[in-house]
């Protein structure tokens, strides 16, 4: 019986994230058998060594070719797979499934779900350095979400949905930034702890706000609509998985798409773009939405929805979770650094925000 696909990352390979182990390799090689193509190469192009994934090009005489090894739960990756091909259905520039000797869009091997699609070439980033780039990525993003819409996942499938759990993560952050309180107080003696102290406070009443007005937001409301309604948000989308190439903008890495207000995508993209940038451009948030609204036009009230994400502490929340599970070495090491960088930008993020809410015409965040 063959070996099932697992993380590899603790049984002390000198370099797991380039590397898959050898039960791994046997896997991928059964499954290209199982497709009508001749293999003459192939080239690990990355590895999830703490999840058991991995993403392979193929060289085939069908043309290049991608192998992923989905390291999710096979009924959350049908999810996945069902949504994909449904993009491609919709003239999403996505890449195509290819379909398995049998006709299937996926393939079993190891307990994981496994697919083969196109290799789109030629692929590069868009620009960080100027708000076209942005506008770019942006655009691009509002056309996958417009046509994710009507996408009803099958009855094998685990549906994958954040669109009604907002509020349970908006408290679940207050939550856990009072948990990096308490970190602080019962390890008073490590340095970097009085920061912690100094800053916390602040960014749980940021939180439980952001909740509150969440609750009175239009959410609600609009959830109402139902999932398919709204259709999925990518969930991990950036300067990586939004490229150039034939075309238009493609999208990659599917395989974490779930039902959600499009929206979320959106500000996790401009959050972002303005942390690295150090400040909270309000030109760039604006041109970024109007991009957006340009290729997927979303009424007043999503904006509204957008503006109560955007007032979350959703930079310091990011940056500290980590603390959790390493209390003592990450306020020793990492934890001044970390907060340095975000008073840096959050002195800039609220005056920013209040305009931005001015110039879209909505509620003030």
């Amino acid at each position: 019986m063959a070996m099932p696909v697992g993380p590899w990352a603790d049984r002390g390979y000198p370099n797991p994230d380039q590397m898959v182990p050898p039960e791994v390799q046997a896997a991928a090689e059964r499954v290209m058998a199982r497709y009508d193509m001749n293999v003459a190469g192939m080239t690990l192009i990355t590895a999830k060594s703490d999840k058991g994934g991995a993403i392979w090009k193929l060289e085939t005489d069908r043309g290049p070719r991608s192998l992923k090894l989905l390291h999710r739960a096979p009924e959350r990756s049908r999810f996945a797979v069902a949504a994909q091909d449904y993009l491609v259905r919709r003239k999403a520039r996505v890449p195509a499934l290819v379909t398995s000797k049998k006709g299937r869009l996926y393939s079993q091997a190891g307990g994981k779900l496994w697919i083969v699609t196109d290799w789109i070439e030629p692929l590069q980033p868009v620009s960080k350095v100027d708000l076209a780039g942005a506008q770019e990525l942006c655009y691009g993003l509002g056309e996958f979400h417009r046509r994710s819409r009507g996408f009803i996942a099958p009855c094998r499938a685990r549906r994958a949905s954040r669109l009604y759990k907002w509020e349970q993560a908006y408290r679940k952050m207050a939550v856990k930034i009072g948990w990096f309180r308490n970190l602080g107080e019962v390890y008073q003696d490590v340095p970097g702890s009085q920061a912690l102290l100094d800053v916390v406070d602040k960014f749980a009443a940021q939180a439980w706000e952001a909740y509150q007005r969440l609750q009175a937001s239009p959410y609600r409301k609009l959830i109402q609509r139902g999932e398919s309604a709204w259709g999925l948000a990518h969930q991990d989308y950036g300067w990586s998985n939004g490229q150039r190439g034939p075309g238009g903008l493609w999208i990659i890495d599917l395989d974490g798409v779930a039902y959600d207000l499009p929206i979320r995508d959106l500000r996790k993209l401009i959050s972002s773009t303005m942390e690295d940038a150090g400040r909270w451009d309000v030109e760039w948030m604006r041109g970024m939405i109007d991009a957006y609204r340009e290729a997927n036009p979303v009424r007043r009230q999503v904006l509204e929805v957008l503006l109560v994400d955007f007032s979350l502490p959703n930079e310091f929340y990011k940056n500290v979770k980590e603390m959790v599970f390493r209390p003592v070495e990450f306020m020793g090491m990492e934890l001044e650094p970390v907060l340095a960088q975000v008073a840096t930008s959050e002195a800039s993020k609220w005056q920013a925000l209040q305009e931005l809410a001015q110039v879209l015409g909505v509620s003030k965040a």
